[in-house]
């Protein structure tokens, strides 16, 4: 922590002549289970992870913001009075939805200069746009005064997605970065907006394993896959009205529409129903690393995930046979979105290393790509540093 404050009070002094007064983190996040049921008003079981983006910041007299990012290479400065759509440096645009809908939900901003640094990896999977969104709103906060819940900040993020970046995700991600306890997995409903935390056994290491196949869902298949699930409901309703989304349906009310559905519509919505249950079932067995059932449970979600909801991708399938073949695996699955990206294993704590390197190893003669592999902690949510 003292070389990164360090390192970003150097940056901050050669870009703004002075010294950051306001420092404030938010961390990425990944799904242990619970791959688009989000949007679909079920269930997640996510954690936080200790990859965050980091904000060093002043505030300002006026209401402009000048923003850098060392890991972008690139910054903007904007009045929040004047907040259109920057084609040039889009990834300041998360900062602007930040600002236009804090604005909007009655907060007053105050601008700043910042220098903002991730180690959060972008475009695998692990929420880095949700992590900037809320280290945004926490600096919002700190530079005019306010203090704004945890939910409602992830609200704002989301809506910032959904209408100014035009990703139409769920709150999975921004609720994640907010919500998030050390040392803790969150089982989030995302209809209530509700959560418990679950015990991580101490006998199971969290690992991420990066696959460098980027993923832009930005216009992609993410729409088509939400849009077949309403179609889906809108097929189930006709036998029941008071069904909202998916998060509604039983499986016996599934079997009774299913021959109506086209067959993309069938298996979407196979699909989120059984990742729903999957969710569910999945909190006793973190906690008491049963290993047979915590396999069982990442298996099926993952070819549920490849051949139902199909949201797979070349490198994802190398490295899952590359993480299965590796020594001290307990299970293996997809992560985020799909289509590329991380994906997450349980591993025994003493074979991480092993683990790791059979996985980089291996992934490498499969695909002559260089993975990344680390293990993660659960941390806690964005906060003022």
């Amino acid at each position: 922590m003292d070389n990164r404050k360090e390192f970003l009070t150097k940056e901050f002094s050669k870009r703004f002549q002075g010294k950051p007064e306001v420092w404030t983190r938010a961390p990425g996040r990944v799904d242990l289970m619970g791959s688009h049921t989000d949007y679909n008003l079920g269930y997640v079981m996510t954690m936080t992870i200790d990859r965050e983006t980091w904000l060093a910041a002043s505030p300002r007299a006026d209401r402009v913001v000048n923003i850098y990012s060392v890991d972008m290479k690139s910054g903007a400065e904007f009045s929040l009075d004047d907040l259109k759509k920057d084609e040039k440096t889009p990834w300041v645009n998360y900062v602007r939805a930040v600002a236009k809908y804090s604005m909007e939900a009655g907060y007053k901003l105050k601008g700043f200069n910042a220098i903002v640094h991730s180690t959060v990896p972008f475009s695998a999977g692990l929420s880095s746009s949700a992590a900037l969104e809320m280290a945004i709103a926490m600096t919002f906060q700190a530079v005019s005064g306010f203090e704004m819940d945890p939910v409602e900040m992830a609200l704002i993020g989301q809506k910032a997605e959904n209408h100014f970046i035009g990703v139409n995700s769920g709150i999975l991600d921004q609720y994640s970065s907010a919500m998030g306890e050390a040392g803790k997995t969150i089982l989030l409903d995302c209809r209530a907006l509700r959560s418990s935390l679950v015990n991580i056994s101490p006998e199971l290491k969290i690992v991420i394993c990066d696959t460098k196949a980027k993923r832009n869902l930005l216009g992609s298949e993410y729409d088509d896959r939400r849009k077949q699930c309403e179609a889906g409901v809108a097929i189930l309703q006709k036998l029941d009205p008071k069904i909202e989304s998916l998060r509604d349906v039983s499986f016996e009310d599934f079997d009774a529409a299913k021959d109506q559905m086209p067959d993309p519509v069938r298996k979407r919505c196979q699909f989120i129903l059984e990742e729903n249950q999957r969710v569910l079932d999945l909190a006793e067995p973190l906690s008491k690393n049963d290993g047979v059932r915590l396999k069982e449970l990442f298996s099926s979600s993952y070819f549920g995930a490849r051949d139902l909801f199909e949201i797979g991708a070349p490198a994802m399938e190398e490295m899952y046979q590359s993480m299965v073949n590796a020594p001290g695996v307990v299970a293996a699955r997809q992560a985020g979105a799909g289509f590329g990206g991380c994906m997450v294993a349980l591993v025994h704590p003493q074979k991480v290393d092993a683990f790791s390197a059979s996985v980089i190893k291996e992934y490498k003669q499969r695909t002559d790509l260089d993975a990344e592999i680390y293990a993660v902690e659960a941390s806690d949510g964005a906060s003022i540093i």
